[in-house]
């Protein structure tokens, strides 16, 4: 990946982009469970840049750290050593409101079961975030409408979750 030279130690906080910082920068990252001889590293200096607009896969087997590099960089766990920096943010620099604030505005996740709400249509499901961010009922429904249509399940919206297939839950996933 290429090299930044910008100085992201200043990030505005969380929300706030540092316009010629990377999305992420992962410095010298080191992960371990355990202690002593059971000691398991999961991660062992890792570094990388992604850059805005850039997108990532992560592949390697099971075991090699996938999972706990993506819970590190979306603020879910603390690493042993190194420096994890999004939108421009140090995570070090964050309290635990702070990293709610990040994964609320700043990070989507879509985990392996969707995480869908059973009792709530496709669309209430996409606007949870919005509703979090107290965002204007009209807006919210206008992004509703539009991110459903992005993932060609706008005719689906009133549907919910259990009404609806696998695939199409991702894609409900992927729009919220």
């Amino acid at each position: 990946m290429t090299e930044n030279t910008a100085d992201t130690s200043t990030g505005g906080g969380p929300g706030t982009a540092v316009a010629d910082a990377p999305m992420v920068r992962v410095e010298d990252l080191h992960r371990s469970y355990g202690s002593g001889a059971g000691a398991v590293h999961a991660l062992r200096g890792v570094s990388f840049e992604v850059p805005r607009g850039e997108l990532v896969a992560l592949k390697g087997r099971s075991g090699s750290g996938k999972t706990t590099l993506l819970n590190l960089v979306g603020g879910l766990d603390t690493p042993d050593g190194g420096r994890i920096t999004v939108d421009g943010t140090d995570l070090s620099s964050l309290g635990e409101n702070g990293l709610l604030e990040l994964r609320r505005d700043r990070i989507g996740f879509i985990f392996q079961s969707f995480g869908l709400i059973p009792i709530l249509t496709a669309a209430e499901n996409v606007g949870v975030p919005l509703r979090l961010r107290k965002a204007d009922p009209k807006e919210r429904e206008e992004r509703v409408s539009l991110l459903l249509s992005l993932v060609g399940l706008a005719d689906h919206a009133a549907q919910r979750p259990g009404e609806l297939s696998g695939g199409q839950q991702q894609r409900v996933a992927i729009a919220r």
